[in-house]
């Protein structure tokens, strides 16, 4: 199936390139969110009708990115967590709590931009969690899990 990228994808291409992709891929993701179109002749002359407007956009949401970093640098959230006397929480700390805590202390940030390769957090300590803004933008940011006061 042959798209044409309205955004940058990661390992994939960036704005206006022509890719080649399985069907399932194109079809079922990227055309539904937005980050592609299939490839046909109208389209491909619409685009390039339209290419300064979506190097704008993609600037625009570049740029928003990096302020967002910007903010997020050095920012460290403190989470309370119900905990046995050895440090072992009873439940875990997900994205959805980092999230919530990151945009409780000043800097919106959704559940899917948080990225836990090894997932939940499952101890008390610090952690440092990886938040990926923008295809080009990420950073990391100090997590620390304390135990819930009784």
């Amino acid at each position: 199936m042959d798209l044409i990228l309205l955004q940058k994808v990661t390992n994939l291409g960036n704005l206006g390139d022509k890719v080649k992709v399985k069907p399932g891929y194109g079809r079922n993701f990227l055309v539904p969110q937005g980050k592609a179109v299939p490839a046909t002749a109208g389209n491909v002359a619409e685009f390039e009708a339209k290419r300064a407007e979506y190097e704008a956009k993609a600037k625009a949401s570049l740029d928003g990115a990096e302020g967002r970093k910007a903010r997020l640098e050095g920012t460290s959230v403190t989470i309370a967590a119900n905990a046995s006397t050895e440090g072992k929480l009873y439940g875990s700390v997900g994205p959805r709590d980092i999230a919530d805590a990151l945009t409780a202390a000043g800097t919106p940030v959704e559940k899917s931009e948080v990225v836990m390769g090894e997932g939940p957090l499952r101890n008390i300590g610090e952690y440092d969690v990886l938040v990926h803004l923008h295809a080009d933008v990420e950073t990391t940011v100090k997590v620390i899990v304390v135990a819930e006061a009784a």
